[in-house]
């Protein structure tokens, strides 16, 4: 069955709102006979008259009324649809989808979220907590737009990966225990330790960190949270290793940080699609860009 056009609704509403044909063919920049054709055309559909002529003045029938009540309110979702995607094509409004584990999420995420609801408030971020793994499948399957993932990733076609930040993996321990002013892994081992499960990468990182000293511990728990992790050690359960954010806050008295001796870094990269990079996309990526570190 064929469909209604906009443009006969246009026309039909144009009608009723200047009350006769060469009226509304002026405001439609339409040739008079083009007005009438659609008009006809319209009934047709129908099967119905929807205008009614009387002495010169053009009114709406019954059955014109109804449909030129429901044109209205097509034609102004019509309009608002165009305006929305204009305005995202701009870059003005839009939908970013971002994939980031939770460390980054909670301390780096909303730093840069801040500064978009200020520069860009009609951008709708949405977030979803994957692993780097999850973060790069779904970016080349086109279901997310930017990811935050660990580095070092292999070279992935269709997308591109950057270095993004170079935070140092610290020692975070309960205050009341005896702690070096640096951890060694040797010192570390014989600890109760809280660790990240093994699907991360900051597991294999710290995994090798240990084995590079011959030490091999087993962790009394393991988890993914980093927040509930510290919550452990701040209750004495046990000592963790965790990235550091520059920006964190070390504001509970329970827990004890210390450097690592030798020295741990966790790098992080931002991936996204190498090409047709929407401007809303561009603006995350821009401000994300803005929270880097050497």
């Amino acid at each position: 069955m064929r469909e209604i056009s906009l443009d006969r609704l246009r026309t039909l509403v144009a009608i009723a709102d200047h009350g006769s044909f060469a009226a509304a063919a002026r405001d439609l920049h339409l040739a008079p006979p083009t007005v009438s054709l659609h008009i006809a055309e319209l009934e047709n559909r129908i099967g119905a008259a929807l205008l009614s002529r009387k002495r010169g003045q053009v009114h709406a029938t019954a059955i014109g009324e109804t449909l030129i009540e429901r044109a209205r309110h097509l034609l102004d979702e019509a309009g608002q649809a165009l305006e929305d995607v204009r305005r995202q094509v701009q870059g003005l409004a839009g939908r970013v989808r971002i994939g980031a584990s939770t460390g980054a999420i909670a301390h780096l995420l909303p730093q840069a979220l801040e500064v978009l609801g200020q520069r860009h408030p009609a951008i709708d971020v949405q977030v979803a907590v994957l692993t780097s793994q999850e973060t790069l499948a779904r970016l080349a399957a086109g279901t997310l737009d930017v990811g935050l993932v660990a580095l070092p990733q292999p070279a992935l076609a269709g997308l591109t990966i950057v270095p993004w930040r170079r935070d140092p993996v610290l020692a975070f321990l309960p205050a009341h225990w005896q702690c070096p002013a640096q951890v060694t892994p040797q010192w570390l081992a014989a600890q109760a330790l809280i660790l990240n499960d093994g699907s991360t990468r900051l597991t294999q990182l710290t995994s090798r960190w240990f084995a590079a000293a011959d030490q091999h511990p087993l962790p009394r728990i393991q988890l993914n949270y980093n927040d509930a992790i510290k919550s452990l050690v701040a209750a004495g359960y046990g000592a963790t290793l965790l990235p550091h954010e520059a920006s964190a806050p070390l504001n509970d008295e329970r827990i004890a940080v210390r450097p690592l001796q030798p020295a741990l870094w966790r790098e992080l990269g931002i991936a996204c699609r190498a090409e047709n990079i929407g401007r809303p996309t561009q603006w995350v990526l821009d401000v994300l860009s803005g929270l880097s570190l050497p």
